[in-house]
């Protein structure tokens, strides 16, 4: 299938969600944080995250793969294709929900173990680094001592990297590489040939594809996706764009009640079912809109 795409939340889960591919998520996890032989990760349980509604905060792609790793460790994948300005802010919230959650189980702050956030992006975020991997820690400002290990948060912005060299790949850069899906068939075979789990990613991928079920969920969230890109390329073009910038919160929200006041009945009809396909609940739909609960609930059970 030309441009398919990796970071689909549908496929991305099945990919390194599932516990019959966690040896994947493995790899995955064991690249990025370059973990060698005597520190690898050898275990890893998958907490649900299936039941969290979509949102409108510009996670556009709704993915958290939230697990324990065998040492206790603590680690959540986000993957994000939509940009959004406050990626470190969220990531910092949903980090510190992470941490604190472990009081839970354990009221001893001894018992807290190290979390980690791993972030995913389609698009360039760190204006100020060119690398495509950034990890940040909670450092000394003078002196750059580390206060504490228990925080760590990554990011890897795909329209940074670049493989360098086939020949001397690491299996950070072919994860890479593989997910930023500018590589062709014939060179993911080549990469598949030195790093395993890359041969098998493209394995399930075909299998993925070959699957009716799966592939008509995959092009419905694709065309979800584009949808929304259409949506807000319409509104900046109405003026909305000043809206937008505060936040796709507040921006979807507004922007859609400014763009449809002059609209008719029929558009909004048309719009509310959009955004239900989008996955945004019907409480959010109604205020933007200016439909009733009632009628969206209407419209929610005809789609």
């Amino acid at each position: 299938m030309e441009n398919f795409n990796r970071l689909n939340d549908l496929y991305f889960k099945k990919l390194l969600g599932d516990k019959n591919r966690k040896n994947l998520t493995l790899s995955f996890l064991n690249a990025i944080l370059n973990k060698d032989e005597r520190e690898y990760f050898t275990d890893i349980t998958f907490l649900d995250k299936d039941n969290e509604p979509l949102t409108l905060d510009g996670k556009l792609s709704k993915l958290d793969i939230r697990a324990d790793l065998n040492d206790g460790t603590q680690v959540d994948i986000e993957v994000q294709v939509c940009p959004f300005k406050f990626m470190a802010e969220r990531s910092l919230y949903y980090w510190s929900k992470m941490y604190s959650e472990q009081l839970e189980k354990s009221a001893e702050y001894k018992k807290l173990k190290k979390a980690i956030a791993i972030n995913l992006l389609a698009f360039d975020y760190l204006e100020d680094e060119q690398d495509w991997h950034n990890i940040y820690n909670l450092l000394n400002v003078k002196s750059h001592n580390k206060l504490t290990d228990h925080i760590e948060i990554h990011f890897l912005e795909l329209p940074k990297f670049t493989l360098k060299d086939m020949r001397k790949i690491r299996t950070s850069e072919a994860w890479l590489a593989y997910f930023s899906g500018r590589y062709t068939k014939k060179e993911l075979e080549e990469i598949a040939m030195t790093t395993p789990a890359i041969k098998e990613a493209v394995e399930f991928e075909n299998t993925f594809l070959q699957d009716k079920i799966e592939r008509r969920a995959y092009e419905q969230r694709e065309k979800a996706i584009r949808d929304y890109y259409s949506y807000m390329s319409a509104y900046k073009e109405e003026g909305l764009e000043q809206g937008l910038k505060q936040g796709l919160q507040q921006g979807l929200q507004q922007g859609l009640q400014q763009g449809l006041q002059q609209g008719k009945l029929e558009e909004k009809f048309r719009t509310a079912t959009n955004l239900l396909k989008m996955g945004f609940d019907i409480e959010t739909i109604s205020k933007a809109v200016e439909l009733s609960r009632e009628k969206i609930q209407e419209l929610s059970e005809k789609k």
